[in-house]
């Protein structure tokens, strides 16, 4: 555990234990919120991935989204990378391909704010077996 310097190194500790905890709470019920899925399959971060993913974690925040963003492996989609699949309550995933910041931004206001479908949508190619 790092030392605590200063005033402002204490606060900086504080906001990560809160984050990890929302993080926690959250996923103890995931169906309850939106979900977004980031691929971060080292084609995927080759991609730009990891930045579409901070730019999902700070926006989601920022803009008072309740959503939970996760890091996942290879969706099969290593074509379309960076890959992010978005799952709003009680509705089926969508899986959008060639996402970078402009994209992602959209998806937000868009798709996850208001529902409305927007160009990038991969076609699923496959069902569940239940």
């Amino acid at each position: 555990m790092n030392k605590i310097k200063n005033l402002a190194d204490l606060r900086k500790m504080k906001d990560e234990l809160q984050n990890k905890i929302q993080l926690r709470e959250k996923s103890d019920s995931p169906d309850a919120i939106i979900q977004v899925k980031v691929g971060m399959a080292t084609s995927g971060i080759a991609s730009g991935a990891k930045e579409v993913m901070n730019y999902f974690t700070e926006e989601l925040e920022k803009r008072n989204v309740d959503a939970l963003v996760i890091q996942v492996g290879d969706m099969g989609y290593c074509y379309a990378e960076p890959t992010v699949e978005v799952t709003r309550p009680g509705e089926d995933p969508i899986v959008f391909g060639y996402v970078d910041l402009t994209k992602a931004d959209e998806i937000i206001e868009k798709y996850i704010k208001n529902g409305e479908l927007i160009e990038g949508i991969i076609p699923a190619n496959y069902h569940s077996i239940d």
